[in-house]
């Protein structure tokens, strides 16, 4: 049965069906629901695509190249680290942050950290330079075998902030080899 808008006058020669209120608002609620349903799933889907960065990243690594020494005061000397950073994706890398600890001849030596963007083309190795600031007294024989160019024993472990188009991570890491000293 169909009806005159409820307060007598036809608006626009609508009818009015009371029934009709309850349907719009279902089918209002319906739309509502399928688009938050939306954007619960593109939600759901962005979660899931961060979640899998680990199997779409691989970690960089980090290999010694060179150490040169550089005396600050009579107690500390400055090392330079020469790193090869080696980028085993078939996308760029943006290196964001990057913090140390490097150990000689199994003895922590000192620590670091690399504030500013490296970026690190695919498929590719980007040389870098850290510093670690060391006191004689904790290079022990380190120094000796430094000076002297014998192969010398080095781990680096610590985490570094890799951004990419898919999003930031950060990496543990942790290197260790022996540097010809000989060679440099």
């Amino acid at each position: 049965m169909l009806l005159l808008d409820p307060a007598g006058s036809p608006q626009d020669g609508m009818l009015f069906c009371p029934n009709m209120k309850t349907f719009l608002m279902k089918k209002l609620n319906e739309h509502k629901w399928m688009a938050n349903r939306g954007i619960l799933f593109l939600f759901a889907l962005s979660i899931c695509l961060v979640s899998c960065l680990n199997w779409i990243i691989e970690k960089p690594s980090f290999v010694l190249r060179e150490i040169i020494l550089s005396p600050s005061s009579l107690t500390e000397v400055n090392l330079f680290l020469g790193l090869d950073v080696q980028n085993p994706n078939r996308f760029d890398l943006t290196l964001k942050s990057f913090e140390y600890v490097v150990f000689l001849n199994n003895e922590e030596i000192g620590t670091g950290r690399l504030e500013k963007e490296i970026l690190v083309p695919s498929s590719s190795t980007t040389q870098v330079q850290v510093s670690v600031i060391a006191k004689f007294k904790d290079l022990g024989g380190s120094l000796k075998t430094i000076i002297t160019g014998h192969d010398l024993p080095y781990k680096i472990e610590g985490k570094a902030s890799i951004k990419t188009a898919f999003g930031s991570r950060y990496f543990p890491f942790s290197k260790d080899g022996r540097i010809n000293l000989k060679n440099l």
